[in-house]
């Protein structure tokens, strides 16, 4: 091959990890299985090795895509995708690729309820980075926090999330952007109020969404509504059933159908699930309404 088109093969890559920022799921995943089927058949031919540790190491990303595309859809083929981005990743003996990866899988367990499982890949990702500066301790710190939150360990999570504001100043602005590649100070305030939500500290957690919104473009649909569904936690913690069940409403509604994903949707039921009594208002009422619509329709 030439040095052109394996770069122009490292280039769809990352243009798909900028597209998950705010293309939707279906039309995403889509685009992902055609191009990891043309790159397998490239793969198929014989390569000099550094030219193949570079297409294996787009595998690997583009395997690694198709497993958090489809674990926002709530589609467990997932864990699948997961081993095979590992094993291609090990294949090219790429570290900062599989530390990566092992970040993002995380969040499988994460969203499965596995929180020691969670905390586990978490930690293995970090360590697997060693110091490169590179996504995958970024990513994977403040999974570590959330997590934690969830076990109510909060040593743990400020520990956690002083690594990760240690991992995001050491990376290059080039990986600092909109993409599943990248890590930003956007991200990273969405996770960390989101470990401050679970940990009842809502001041605190209010604190974090604030400068989170600030710094999150329009267009970042997935991560907006997430914010707004844990202000709406915040709400129930605090008391206030109502304007609980009335932000995490307005949220799911404000949010283009298209991105109504199951992530979405397990988020805000877990909301509701912790203002029952918000079951009697008119409030509650919407809520539960809009909930029962399938992901993707309102």
């Amino acid at each position: 091959m030439t040095e052109a088109s394996v770069e122009d093969w490292e280039w769809t890559v990352a243009r798909q990890g900028r597209a998950t920022r705010y293309l939707p799921e279906q039309e995403q995943l889509r685009q992902l299985v055609a191009e990891f089927g043309d790159l397998q058949r490239v793969l198929a031919r014989r390569h000099p090795p550094a030219v193949r540790r570079r297409l294996l190491v787009a595998a690997a990303g583009l395997s690694g895509l198709l497993a958090l595309t489809l674990l926002k859809l709530g589609d467990e083929s997932s864990s699948s995708w997961w081993r095979t981005a590992r094993s291609v990743a090990a294949a090219a003996e790429d570290r900062a690729t599989m530390s990566w990866l092992y970040a993002h899988e995380a969040y499988q367990l994460y969203y499965n309820n596995d929180l020691h499982g969670a905390v586990e890949l978490a930690v293995r990702a970090q360590h697997l980075a060693g110091g490169l500066p590179c996504a995958g301790p970024a990513l994977a710190a403040p999974l570590e926090a959330r997590a934690q939150a969830r076990r109510g360990r909060e040593d743990q999570v400020a520990a956690a999330l002083t690594r990760a504001e240690t991992a995001l100043g050491r990376l290059d602005e080039s990986d600092q952007v909109p993409s599943a590649f990248g890590y930003s100070e956007s991200q990273l305030r969405f996770h960390a109020g989101n470990a401050w939500t679970h940990m009842q500290r809502t001041q605190r957690a209010r604190e974090e969404h604030d400068r989170a919104l600030l710094l999150y473009p329009p267009d970042d649909h997935t991560d907006r509504a997430l914010i707004g569904l844990d202000r709406a936690m915040c709400a129930a913690l605090d008391g206030d059933p109502a304007a609980a069940a009335e932000q995490a409403t307005h949220t799911l509604l404000a949010l283009p159908e298209q991105h109504r994903s199951a992530l979405i949707f397990y988020r805000a039921r877990d909301v509701a699930a912790k203002v029952p009594d918000a079951r009697s208002l008119p409030e509650g009422r919407m809520l539960r309404d809009v909930l029962e619509l399938p992901a993707g329709e309102g």
